[in-house]
């Protein structure tokens, strides 16, 4: 039973992400049918839609938009890429791009909280990491206690954060890059790129799991 628990943890924890991360390999492969890449789609989108001072760049942090630069940041194999994988998470990124555009509240407010969700996991860190050094200052199992648990509200934090960005990012996958892409890619690929959109939003899933699965890593470092 404990090892049966332990692999469903495991399925819990890792399988949002591999099959993310699956889905956007198995779309990869290059296509001499597209008229452009990635990049290429995005520079489109946003002059046909009329939507000015939003650059497109290539980053090495992978695919986000950033309303604070007004920039649709695509990583190497995005912006260069002849893929349905390329061209989908572009249109997405311009989804963001589309929102920020249209006053779209809920992606103001994500992004707020994605920063403190970043803050809170460094803090949380910091507090596993000073949590040892107190314990043998202070000898007070109980001041021990109190860091340990202001670490799990960080890490807990910023694992609730990511989660409820998930309807902003399903509103740009489909509300706003879906009707987008029905024009420039062909009906067969439609379900390819309904898939790639749904793993593009679920990497805010696999980022809250990873928040909860690097505070069980901290705890299993503390017992020891």
């Amino acid at each position: 039973m404990f090892l049966l628990l332990i692999l469903v943890m495991l399925a819990i924890f890792v399988l949002p992400n591999v099959w993310a991360k699956w889905i956007l390999q198995r779309h990869h492969r290059g296509r001499d049918d597209y008229p452009g890449t990635g990049a290429e789609l995005a520079e489109h989108l946003l002059r046909r839609l009329k939507i000015e001072g939003v650059r497109v760049e290539r980053t090495e942090r992978g695919d986000h938009y950033d309303p604070g630069a007004r920039c649709v940041r695509l990583s190497d194999a995005h912006f260069d890429g002849r893929s349905l994988t390329a061209v989908t998470v572009a249109a997405h990124e311009v989804g963001h791009a589309i929102q920020h555009h249209q006053g779209y509240a809920p992606l103001l407010a994500r992004s707020r909280l994605v920063g403190m969700a970043q803050k809170a996991e460094k803090i949380g860190a910091l507090l596993m990491m000073a949590a040892p050094f107190l314990f043998l200052l202070t000898r007070t199992p109980g001041g021990l206690a109190l860091v340990i648990i202001l670490a799990v509200l960080s890490f807990g934090t910023a694992a609730l954060v990511h989660l409820v960005t998930l309807p902003v990012e399903f509103d740009a996958s489909f509300n706003r890059a879906l009707p987008l892409l029905e024009e420039y890619v062909s009906p067969k690929d439609m379900s390819g790129a309904r898939h790639v959109l749904t793993a593009c939003a679920f990497t805010y899933v696999a980022a809250s799991l990873a928040s909860i699965l690097n505070l069980g890593r901290w705890l299993a470092i503390l017992r020891r």
